[in-house]
């Protein structure tokens, strides 16, 4: 049996010098005994999948409600698409597999029913008292809201899972001040689960938005990328429609960055001179990242997304819904905290009624939320 300390041994022998070691992690906030047969990062993963928080991902809004069809991506689907992004990376580039996958799949756990609408709605609501976002309560949860072992609250992980999920930074991901962090960039799994991020929501909204009908597969043929795709990809598009081949060239979008973003990654690391893991933050760009050339050409997919997609009439009517949804039932406790569950009541007088409520809406699905929202303000909804 392979035990602990042969993982580790392993990981020391084989992976790059520049990549985070098990052995060598910051530790956790509560001392533990070491796992027999799990490394650091392998409980780190675990424990995530296993959180409440994580679970919940499978009724939260990615762009499409969950209820306008099954299809959609979830924001547990999509997590489950950036973790398999990022292994690839991460293997490709002799980095911490077990350290990016817990990352990967704890890096959208702070998100609130119904997307980005929903969070732009509580960081309103509490504006006074600090505002919301999403990276730094993803860190509240895994470090005080889920509340699993009774020596102390929180998950408990590792330092590295911690700063990654608090630095994560996309182009729809802007960090705010870390507290408590060392300065500079995070590790470089933390920087491959950033890219494996934008590289699932570029291909996978587009995939939605051609199966909801928000755009057409015509409309696409004259963005760039989807023309370089098509050179790179020709064989396999052989003896299709037009039709076929820009849905089937919105699939292969993912292998295409991914063969970019491994290629100039390695050659950014490698003129970095990097020796070991802690050297990677005195770097203050980011060394995952794409190529020159297919940068501009992801921007302008991103910026067709935001135009056709994201700013799409349905899309619009649902946000503004759901913005309407959170307003409201945020009204209703802060009008009256005797309707929070008694857990939340205790909370919000130790740390304030608009934290509590936060929390409490933070924590919700979408399907939870619409029903809240009824039982709140319908008059024969039962309570």
């Amino acid at each position: 049996m392979l035990t602990r300390n042969d993982f580790e041994a392993r990981e020391q022998r084989e992976l790059a010098p520049y990549a985070a070691k098990s052995a060598e992690t910051s530790g956790r906030q509560h001392a533990e005994p070491e796992h027999h047969y799990r490394t650091a990062y392998q409980r780190d993963r675990d424990r995530v999948v296993h959180s409440t928080a994580f679970r919940r991902l499978e009724y939260k809004t990615q762009v499409f409600l969950t209820h306008e069809g099954d299809f959609f991506r979830t924001r547990l689907t999509h997590t489950l698409e950036v973790a398999q992004i990022s292994r690839t990376l991460a293997r490709a580039l002799n980095l911490n597999e077990d350290l990016t996958e817990a990352v990967a799949l704890a890096h959208d756990l702070g998100h609130t029913p119904f997307g980005h609408s929903g969070e732009d709605a509580l960081n309103e609501l509490m504006h006074e008292h600090g505002g919301f976002e999403h990276n730094r309560h993803g860190l509240r949860i895994v470090d005080y809201l889920e509340h699993p072992y009774p020596q102390f609250r929180g998950l408990n992980l590792t330092g590295e899972v911690r700063e990654c999920i608090i630095k994560h930074a996309t182009s729809y991901d802007r960090p705010t001040a870390c507290p408590g962090f060392l300065p500079g960039t995070p590790p470089l799994e933390g920087q491959v689960v950033e890219m494996a991020d934008s590289i699932a929501y570029d291909s996978h909204d587009l995939d939605d938005a051609l199966a909801m009908g928000a755009t057409q597969a015509a409309e696409l043929s004259g963005l760039a990328i989807f023309r370089q795709a098509a050179v790179d990809f020709e064989k396999t598009l052989a003896d299709l429609s037009e039709d076929q081949r820009i849905r089937r060239i919105a699939k292969l979008l993912i292998d295409l960055m991914v063969t970019d973003a491994i290629t100039t990654s390695e050659q950014a690391i490698g003129h970095a001179g990097l020796k070991r893991a802690a050297d990677v933050r005195n770097v203050p760009a980011r060394l995952v990242r794409l190529s020159d050339g297919l940068h501009p050409k992801v921007a302008e997919l991103e910026q067709f997304l935001l135009d056709r997609v994201y700013r799409n009439y349905k899309v619009a009517r649902m946000m503004t819904k759901s913005k309407r949804f959170i307003e409201k039932i945020f009204e209703a406790y802060k009008s009256n905290p005797d309707q929070l569950p008694p857990t939340y009541r205790a909370r919000a007088e130790t740390e304030g009624l608009v934290v509590a409520i936060g929390d409490y809406i933070a924590g919700m699905t979408d399907r939870y939320a619409q029903d809240e929202y009824q039982r709140l303000y319908e008059p024969f909804e039962r309570v």
